[in-house]
């Protein structure tokens, strides 16, 4: 019997592939839990067609990030902190601070995509914002001391 996977099945394939599997384990193990529908000419357009959406989704969510990336690159990030005579601040600048900071300039980046070494002295630093699929961008982040 052919069937539509689906969910991703050990040892079998992953959604959306088209098996053969025997007619018994078909009805008693695969359509009972739903990791499979018999594959009829309609389901298969379906699914044809749900591949199709997907992957133009896919591309433009692709196209999105490349673009961002261009946008983000070379930008620089300003903080003012408080800080002891060694230059080491009070506290440190984390992701969230810089994902903050990139908001009120318009770009809206998730904290977990930002990777940096703690920030916990006055200067020059640097971060990587990772958007997934080799889409990388490097930002500069300068931290000043706050006058009193």
């Amino acid at each position: 019997m052919k069937v539509i996977l689906q969910k991703d099945v050990k040892d079998l394939g992953r959604v959306g592939d088209l098996v053969n599997v025997a007619n018994g384990y078909a009805r008693n193990f695969l359509f009972p839990r739903r990791l499979a529908v018999e594959a009829t000419e309609k389901k298969q357009k379906e699914w044809d067609h749900l591949k199709k959406v997907a992957e133009v989704k896919k591309k433009k969510a692709l196209s999105e990030r490349k673009e961002l990336v261009q946008k983000l690159e070379g930008i620089t990030v300003k903080f003012e902190k408080e800080a002891g005579e060694s230059e080491k601040i009070f506290g440190s600048v984390t992701s969230k601070d810089i994902s903050d900071q990139l908001e009120t300039q318009g770009h809206s980046i998730d904290k977990r995509d930002i990777y940096l070494e703690p920030i916990k002295m006055l200067g020059q630093h640097e971060a990587r914002i990772k958007l997934g699929e080799g889409n990388e961008a490097t930002i500069t982040v300068i931290v000043e001391r706050k006058e009193a």
